[in-house]
């Protein structure tokens, strides 16, 4: 019983110090953030993609033209570390001298052949996977530097942001009705693929590079209401989430952890990061109350109805679909992405710690010292 009362006053603990506002700063020690992966990080590439250029929105305050209700977990370290928001890379023209964002949502770690090639098609209709990411990397790169020397200087100090990959790759294969034991042999290839993309970063220069697991599947109310069930073995009792979904991300989060361990020692020149999005979720699953998440973490703020609030034919922004006024209180915005108060605290744990190993401070830190 007294152990259960520490751990719940450490979690209480942790929620006041991570949800405090990213407003101290750590030194200016990198010159530029790039960013790569797919919705979770996407700042407006997949807008700029399908209409040519970034909407006119006077009405709403920068930032925009991203799938939550504010800031994502990218806009905030760029905060910390005293640099802008980072701009999308498809926004042509623009002076990316202190960074670029790639990702796009929908993006995937492996090719789209390799789902047509399966017989999985609910894939988007353009390709934004990792490798395309890294093609547009390499064509901004000769926007910022001259000459492989002084590009490998300019991305030593920078910070890459490798991820959120691969949570598409696995949603796509569900869609197409494979079992989980298929969909789990998609794992090795997803890691080796990213893997492969971050060893490209470090040939290019980088020396920090926070790479993102995967967020629990199973907790996410798209999954909730697509693959809801009568068999409530099927859900975990402590956070109402499908055991399942969340299976394919504890695996594929502990393969990468395993293959990240690996490149470090290859590459002891590099810090490299893995960052968690699984555990902070978990944890809001299971007590959002002390997270402040009064509507819990399992119903969408924006949405059309159900039992998560989610509704294909009336999903956050398309008629039918009504926005709560308290967003905040809720971890999921639209039914798959989150809102900015989750981000703000999951960057923070980043920063700072315990769900990024090593911390991204302490990487600044040490690194200073040596």
């Amino acid at each position: 019983m007294e152990m259960r009362r520490v751990a719940v006053l450490g979690l209480v603990w942790l929620a006041a110090a991570a949800t405090v506002a990213v407003a101290d700063p750590l030194p200016s020690y990198y010159n530029a953030i790039f960013s790569f992966g797919d919705s979770f990080s996407d700042t407006g590439n997949f807008v700029i993609i399908n209409s040519g250029k970034l909407p006119n929105m006077p009405k709403f305050p920068p930032p925009y033209a991203r799938c939550s209700n504010g800031r994502l977990v990218i806009d905030f370290l760029a905060e910390a570390f005293g640099l802008p928001l980072l701009p999308p890379s498809a926004n042509k023209g623009t002076n990316f001298s202190q960074g670029a964002n790639f990702a796009v949502m929908g993006a995937t770690a492996l090719d789209l052949k390799y789902f047509k090639d399966n017989n999985v098609w609910s894939i988007p209709p353009f390709n934004t996977s990792m490798n395309v990411q890294l093609q547009w990397f390499d064509e901004v790169k000769q926007t910022i530097c001259s000459s492989p020397q002084e590009c490998r200087e300019f991305f030593s100090k920078a910070l890459f942001v490798f991820g959120e990959f691969g949570g598409n790759d696995y949603s796509f294969a569900w869609k197409a009705e494979w079992s989980l034991e298929k969909v789990k042999t998609m794992v090795p290839s997803v890691v080796a693929s990213m893997v492969g993309g971050i060893e490209r970063l470090l040939d290019e220069g980088a020396r920090h590079v926070v790479v993102p697991g995967n967020l629990p599947a199973g907790c996410i109310p798209i999954t909730l209401t697509m693959y809801a069930t009568e068999d409530r073995s099927e859900y975990d009792p402590r956070t109402g989430c499908l055991k399942k979904y969340n299976s394919v991300a504890l695996y594929h989060n502990a393969m990468l952890r395993i293959a990240l361990d690996q490149l470090q020692r290859r590459r002891p020149d590099s810090r490299i990061v893995y960052a968690d999005y699984y555990t902070p979720y978990i944890q809001f699953a299971r007590t959002p109350h002390l997270y402040g998440y009064k509507r819990g973490a399992l119903r969408a703020c924006c949405g059309g109805g159900g039992p998560y609030n989610y509704n294909m034919s009336a999903s956050c922004g398309l008629p039918g679909a009504t926005t709560c006024e308290d967003p905040d209180a809720h971890v999921s915005w639209d039914g798959i992405h989150l809102t900015e108060a989750p981000y703000r605290f999951i960057a923070n744990t980043w920063i700072r710690g315990p769900y990024a190993h090593p911390p991204l401070a302490s990487v600044v830190r040490d690194d200073m010292v040596y």
